[in-house]
């Protein structure tokens, strides 16, 4: 958990249950105005409603489709459903009459952001590391998954990620961490009391993004 001014991020992981008995207990001690998540309005409808969207097939992308099938299978050996924790942000919303705030950007236009920028040789190294199962050496890195990865760990598979696929990283890191910062800053500077439920991965770099718009004192572009 990370605090900067009146933002409290909850950085988490997907399918570990540490992260929802966290959102569960910084909520209820921080009360605060705005519960905010890393979502955006298609994802919170089939996450929460189970809504199916129609995708285009052209915009469906080979890596989210791989990333949502390991996810699910992880879920399935530690026993909690990908999500359960913003599921459990957005019930204790409910419960206290809490706004929701969903500051993700589109799945669409992160699907086509990554279609267009990822190369050829990024798309070799995909398919070698799934055959190979050597995305995440198991002899580098030792993973409790019912827990949040510490951050040394997280910032070692960010390196990787980066290091080896530099258009993902850029794409579902880096933009989006300003994308959600901007969304975030905004938030606050209503003068609310905001808790956000994000990504682990994304923590340092959306708080570092907001700390330099709040020291140009001015609202990002």
């Amino acid at each position: 958990m990370l605090k900067y001014k009146n933002l409290v991020i909850i950085g988490t992981s997907h399918i570990a249950k540490q992260s929802i008995n966290e959102v569960n207990s910084v909520i209820k001690n921080e009360s605060p105005d705005i519960i905010a998540l890393e979502l955006d309005p298609l994802r919170f409808n089939k996450l929460i409603f189970d809504k199916k969207e129609k995708f285009n097939i052209k915009n469906i992308n080979l890596l989210n489709l791989i990333g949502a099938y390991i996810e699910k299978k992880l879920g399935e050996k530690v026993g909690v459903s990908p999500g359960a924790e913003m599921k459990e942000a957005v019930k204790l919303a409910e419960k206290n009459k809490i706004q929701i705030a969903l500051i993700d950007q589109d799945i669409r236009i992160t699907l086509k952001r990554l279609k267009k920028q990822l190369t050829f040789k990024e798309k070799i190294k995909i398919i070698y590391d799934i055959i190979k199962s050597s995305l995440i050496p198991s002899e580098e890195l030792k993973i409790d998954l019912t827990r949040v990865p510490e951050k040394k760990i997280i910032n070692k598979l960010l390196k990787i990620v980066k290091k080896r696929y530099p258009s993902i990283y850029k794409v579902l890191v880096e933009e989006r961490d300003v994308f959600m910062a901007k969304r975030l800053y905004s938030l606050m500077s209503a003068n609310k009391k905001v808790v956000a439920v994000l990504g682990a991965g994304h923590e340092e770099g959306i708080i570092n993004t907001i700390k330099c718009y709040s020291q140009k004192k001015k609202q990002p572009n």
